[in-house]
């Protein structure tokens, strides 16, 4: 990633924002500067001094990985042909293998795979550090292959062009140089690709703005333009589908999170427009154009409500004819999962208060609906379509936060029969899991999960980690933590407590829908802090924590999260941990993807817009006078995301009035934070530990 200048980093702002040369920070924006890095390498000793000589650490880090490497995990695989293909990490592969085998093998306890791609072997030959993100086979046999490698785990990634029979990398195939950006399959001698075309074909929020088309045998540079979006919009978008009978061409022009357009396009080039509101989701499958509403619309005097899922005939509505079907419609305590189709049916996944119910749909018969047969009792499942285009067998996943994830292959109207399943990583014979709802300031019930051991003395000592997220309309639903379960729930004070667990579904997510998201957009976000304060507040009077024993994490929009917790609510909490964060508001438009984001915040550049965003941006409020509870941030250099300059500014800020703050950046790993299992424990041991010497006493 190219050098961040002080000159391009500069911010002229004429309200009471704090401006640009006002920061004495900004130079840690400079990602990969010398004196920055410098700074960060400090601050890694510093926190590995303080966290790493724990006795605990080396054991919660130990614990962490060998979850991460069990050879008992479950091998996920996608079907492609005649294989499944699984991406692996474990000790021995810590980037990762790329392999496949028979349905034969895979449903042994111990199956015979075939290695394709060696990801440590690869970054040995060529001196690298590449992170797997994935592979695009092409029909119908499946031999050609584009996999797209990640540089330290960052968004930014390429594309490489591989044969599955000769087991290599294409020479003079397809090749996308790395950028943000993506390539997917037309035909063996075209694909569509978005990608860094050089001045001017890049968004405002750093993702193409351009789809092209890319003819084998032709430069990249010559590939045809197939469609342009404006400098402002999100991303831009073309891809295939190769459904047989059904193939088309889609461009999809994602203007910002929340608002999109579909256009087929036609083999002479023309588009045409899906004309359906940009701000429902839309996609087409088959004859079925499938329409999510996040707002409420009429049509033909007939209104569908915000979260409603609808489908028409494709050719139809492109026609002219719209004529809708309402397969689902919300009410106050339900919401739409997603989606699932098979080649004769479609089964949703439905949210009743955070608690899923899959329900099978038949177009054949007008849409009668029936539940998915054997779905295992009181657990969060999940599915996903073997191949849609020959059968509707079904991939059925099920857990909680206590049951170990098992995954069953089944059929709909058949019995489901278990594949694999997750061991018990963690002694949950003693823990027991509850749904609470606390009144947020508004009156909201908001609801949140409990997990913790039976007979838990209600005298608030108990050291309790509450997790939340509340943003972008993601639901957190209930499931089996490993990591959690050994690190968190099953240590033990010196008085014998085990640790407490609390997940928080408050609003911003769409735990229900659209309206829950809606609910703490732009000037309505501190109702997503309300929610979350409101949890602790409701934790404390139950008895359950008192402020000095209840300890907070959230990461990315979650670490936002944090930073208002820190800055709005520091009496209510003992320990907090504010992971890839966002938190200074007033730029984070101008820092790598953040511009993508301000349908989710607002415009700082708006002064009307800015005056809600600064009071929220914990950069802004942070008050050297205050008293704040023990913190440590985490981020890493390669996140092209969420830029590093947030956590690294707040730590300067926080150290500079002399609070209690740790920091600890890693080099690699992108928004993930780690780029293998063993940075995936240590950055988790990191965190457990921190927050265990400040809770458990």
């Amino acid at each position: 990633m190219k050098k961040l200048t002080l000159a391009l980093l500069t911010l002229i702002h004429t309200s009471t924002a704090m401006t640009a040369t006002q920061d004495p920070n900004l130079w840690l924006e400079d990602i990969d500067s010398e004196k920055s890095l410098a700074w960060v390498r400090a601050q890694n000793a510093t926190s590995e001094k303080a966290l790493t000589q724990n006795p605990a650490f080396k054991t919660i880090e130990a614990d962490l990985l060998a979850i991460l490497d069990s050879d008992d995990k479950i091998p996920y695989v996608v079907k492609r042909g005649d294989y499944y293909y699984n991406y692996w990490q474990d000790k021995d592969h810590p980037r990762g293998i790329w392999r496949r085998t028979t349905w034969d093998e895979y449903q042994k306890a111990e199956p015979k795979w075939d290695t394709l791609i060696d990801l440590d072997a690869l970054n040995k030959s060529e001196n690298a550090t590449w992170v797997w993100h994935g592979a695009d086979c092409l029909r119908p046999d499946y031999r050609h292959s584009l996999i797209s490698l990640s540089r330290g785990g960052a968004d930014a990634d390429e594309t490489r062009e591989y044969d599955l029979e000769t087991r290599e990398f294409i020479k003079d195939g397809f090749y996308r140089p790395e950028a943000k950006g993506s390539m997917g399959w037309i035909d063996k001698d075209h694909v569509f690709v978005q990608t860094d075309f050089g001045a001017g074909s890049m968004t405002a929020s750093g993702y193409p703005r351009e789809a092209r088309l890319w003819q084998r045998g032709t430069s990249l540079a010559d590939a045809k333009t197939v469609y342009r979006g404006e400098e402002n919009d999100m991303l831009i978008t073309a891809a295939h589908d190769d459904t047989p009978g059904y193939h088309r061409d889609f461009v999809s022009r994602v203007i910002d999170f929340y608002h999109n357009e579909l256009y087929e396009h036609a083999p002479d080039g023309t588009l045409h427009k899906v004309d359906v509101p940009d701000t429902a989701d839309k996609g087409v499958y088959r004859d079925w154009l499938n329409i999510t509403l996040r707002e409420d619309w009429t049509l033909n005097g007939k209104t569908y409500p915000s979260g409603s899922y609808l489908v028409a005939n494709y050719a139809d509505w492109q026609a002219g004819k719209r004529e809708p079907t309402a397969l689902f419609t919300p009410d106050a305590h339900t919401s739409l999962a997603g989606v699932t189709w098979t080649k004769n049916y479609l089964i949703l996944n439905k949210l009743e208060d955070v608690k899923t119910r899959l329900v099978v749909l038949d177009p054949a018969k007008n849409w009668a609906e029936k539940p998915l047969e054997g779905v295992p009792a009181n657990s969060t499942a999940s599915v996903a379509a073997v191949d849609p285009d020959e059968n509707d067998d079904l991939w059925l996943t099920a857990n909680d936060y206590t049951l170990p994830t098992t995954l069953y292959h089944t059929r709909v109207g058949g019995t489901p029969t278990a594949l694999k399943s997750l061991p018990a990583f963690y002694d949950a014979s003693d823990i027991t899991v509850a749904q609470h709802f606390a009144k947020s300031d508004d009156g909201t019930e908001v609801p949140y999960f409990i997990v913790h051991h039976k007979n838990l003395p209600l005298d608030g000592k108990n050291p309790t980690l509450l997790y939340g997220y509340g943003g972008f309309e993601i639901s957190l639903t209930p499931g089996y933590a490993a990591g959690v379960g050994k690190a968190w729930l099953n240590r033990r004070t010196q008085d014998g407590r085990g640790g407490v667990y609390v997940v928080a579904n408050i609003r911003g997510g769409g735990e229900y829908g659209p309206r829950w998201h809606q609910a703490a957009l732009k000037e309505h976000r501190h109702k997503a802090y309300e929610d979350f304060a409101a949890v602790a507040r409701d934790l404390t009077q139950r008895g359950i924590a008192d402020p000095a024993h209840l300890g907070i994490q959230g990461g990315s929009n979650g670490g936002l999260l944090m930073g208002n917790m820190l800055t709005q609510y520091p009496e209510r909490f003992g320990a907090i941990v504010i992971q890839v964060p966002l938190l200074d508001m007033q730029r984070y438009n101008k820092l790598l993807a953040g511009a993508s984001w301000m349908a989710e915040y607002g415009d700082p550049d708006n002064p009307a817009e800015w005056a809600y965003l600064e009071k929220y941006s914990p950069y802004h409020q942070f008050d050297a006078a205050k008293t704040y509870p023990p913190v440590l941030f985490t981020t890493s250099t390669r996140d092209d995301r969420v830029h590093p300059g947030h956590a690294r500014k707040m730590m300067a800020k926080m150290q500079a009035a002399g609070k209690n703050a740790l920091y600890y950046e890693n080099i690699e790993g992108g928004h993930g934070g780690a780029a293998d299992n063993k940075q995936r424990a240590y950055m988790s041991a990191l965190a457990y530990t921190f927050l265990w010497e400040q809770l458990a006493k």
